[in-house]
């Protein structure tokens, strides 16, 4: 199979979807790899060092596209990036559609076979692609919330460990899961006090067990929502419902019972975001103010640390894309971890949650397949 690796091209988006040790492994399976001119470049991959793994370099994402029968990215296709695909390409990437109809459209249209990381599963339910970027996002979210939460970049002016004799800041963490629990770690580590809102009580009781008691959880509801924003400095939106919009938690209303100058960091903002008041910045315009509420919503935040997030992505992916290249669509067929991945083939809807979340129909991924 000819693969490709384009260029990312979203707004300040330095990650990319192979390393060079990647590239040479799919060589060796006896697979053609492309990669874009300086596609790794924001990652601190030369082309050589491709070419030196067995890649050949084109010169532009056009030749890139048109050459590949599958198309192994980060982030989703953009504007640009619509005309490029054609029917029957696997693209295997983020894509994240149930709050972007217009790219689920143009997908289905063009016919692509799209199998998106983040609802790809294991045996044990759980998101093996998505993990590793959550992992970043998840300590991210508590850089970027001290950084903003300083009064010279907006924010009112809180150190997140305090000093002797004067207390921390307060960071609340809505969702316990990858997200919540590594930005518990961080925001641990900067000595802020840490409350995670969790609805289930396992979690909770893991959550109690691995932190050893030093952070406090809270059966998440509206009323513990409402008192949780009022005392945050940092919050820190972690919610996720694999392939469904994000439910939006926190109403405009709590807004007003939260401090001026604290800052919100929703990370669930690839999924439409968990704050009404969400919509999806950029790291060159990071975040606005909503009734004195700094939002960060970038919805590429692992892009901040390219070098990181590459390396850990395709730890995850690489298996998977060996699996694609070697089986083709059946792969899909014969693994029902890897088919939960199927977002669209043939002009079809293939992930149920999408489906509900923009009233398309749905066809189940086996009949889009041949299967039943």
């Amino acid at each position: 199979m000819k693969i490709g690796i384009p260029k990312e091209i979203k707004d300040n988006e330095y990650r990319v979807g192979m390393i060079p040790a990647g590239v040479r492994a799919l060589v060796d399976e006896g697979h053609e790899v492309v990669v874009e001119k300086n596609a790794g470049a924001g990652s601190g991959f030369a082309d050589e060092e491709y070419v030196a793994a067995g890649a050949s370099i084109l010169p532009t994402a056009d030749d890139v596209w048109a050459a590949a029968d599958m198309i192994i990215k980060v982030k989703e296709p953009v504007g640009p990036e619509y005309g490029r695909m054609r029917e029957g390409q696997i693209l295997f990437t983020y894509l994240h559609l149930a709050p972007e109809p217009e790219l689920t459209d143009v997908m289905l249209r063009r016919r692509v076979t799209g199998v998106a990381y983040e609802t790809v599963t294991d045996e044990h339910g759980h998101l093996p692609l998505l993990t590793p970027m959550s992992e970043v996002a998840g300590r991210l979210a508590i850089q970027v919330g001290a950084y903003f939460l300083q009064r010279p970049n907006g924010g009112r002016g809180v150190l997140p460990g305090g000093v002797p004799g004067v207390p921390p800041a307060d960071v609340v963490i809505i969702g316990g899961g990858v997200v919540g629990i590594n930005a518990a770690k961080m925001a641990l580590g900067l000595g802020a006090h840490v409350s995670i809102l969790e609805k289930n009580l396992e979690r909770m009781r893991y959550l109690d067990d691995v932190f050893s008691g030093q952070v406090t959880t809270i059966a998440s509801n509206r009323h513990n929502l409402e008192l949780a924003c009022a005392r945050a400095d940092i919050l820190v939106g972690g919610v996720l419902l694999p392939g469904h919009s994000a439910p939006k938690l926190v109403t405009r209303e709590m807004l007003t019972l939260m401090k001026n100058g604290s800052v919100i960091v929703d990370v669930a903002v690839d999924q439409g975001g968990c704050v009404e008041t969400t919509h999806p910045t950029t790291h060159s315009e990071p975040t606005y103010t909503v009734e004195g509420v700094i939002h960060y919503c970038v919805a590429n935040m692992p892009g901040a640390v390219p070098r990181t997030s590459t390396f850990a992505l395709t730890n995850a992916t690489l298996p998977y894309a060996i699996r694609l290249a070697n089986e083709g669509l059946d792969a899909l067929r014969n693994d029902p971890h890897l088919r939960e991945g199927l977002n669209t083939h043939d002009g079809k809807l293939t992930c149920e949650p999408v489906a509900d979340s923009q009233g398309k129909p749905y066809t189940p991924a086996e009949e889009a397949l041949g299967m039943a």
